[in-house]
């Protein structure tokens, strides 16, 4: 008995509700997505050769601008609402609810205990002229100085945050003196590894550091 054969017709799939799925998720994307916001200053950071990945999330920075002004942040918002929770009721800041919603919703901070409720209550072009303007975080060598606002960041902010790995911004213009505050700060924390962000640069040719390249090619 004969067999009976199919005829063949050629695969077609409709493409439409796919195309459909991608534009609106798209569109999701595109109205949901908040977007990091500014950082008060514009530093401009030294060049080095080195080639070091810096991390992608759990980061606090401290970045140094060319006046020697230092300005704290983590990425985390979460975090940063736990964060400033917690600096309100160790410092007594007397923060409203919305203030520290601002807070958390920020970028750097770079003014002293005394004025950030002030800073956080006013609206967003108000705290972008203000940080034009700030003195910056306060700063010392020690870290029982009391005038030490930073040393108290990095703590508090290390113990909403044990996987934080610091990130040290500055600017190439700024003094030295200015960052090796930040540096004694840390040491006095007992940190001792952290990262100074530069600009990537090409290594010099003849010197040590381009010898590894001269045996990889006479390989």
């Amino acid at each position: 008995m004969p067999k009976i054969k199919m005829p063949r017709k050629s695969t077609h799939i409709d493409m439409t509700a796919m195309c459909d799925v991608a534009f609106l998720l798209l569109s999701f994307f595109m109205l949901a997505t908040k977007f990091k916001p500014d950082e008060p200053v514009v530093v401009v950071t030294p060049s080095s050769i080195s080639q070091v990945i810096l991390p992608d999330v759990n980061i606090m920075m401290i970045t140094v601008d060319e006046k020697g002004r230092v300005f704290f942040s983590i990425d985390n918002k979460n975090k940063r609402k736990g964060l400033i929770e917690d600096m309100n009721t160790y410092k007594d800041l007397g923060l409203t609810e919305a203030e520290m919603n601002n807070f958390a919703l920020g970028g750097s901070i770079g003014i002293p205990f005394n004025q950030m409720k002030s800073y956080l209550a006013a609206d967003g072009n108000t705290r972008q002229e203000y940080d034009k303007t700030t003195t910056g975080v306060p700063t010392d060598a020690s870290v029982s100085n009391p005038n030490n606002e930073l040393a108290m960041w990095i703590r508090s902010a290390r113990n909403n945050n044990p996987k934080l790995r610091i990130c040290i911004k500055a600017d190439g213009k700024a003094a030295y003196p200015e960052v090796h505050k930040i540096i004694a700060t840390l040491a006095g924390w007992k940190i001792f590894k952290f990262n100074l962000i530069t600009n990537l640069k090409a290594i010099p040719p003849g010197t040590f550091a381009a010898e590894p390249e001269k045996t990889t090619a006479a390989k």
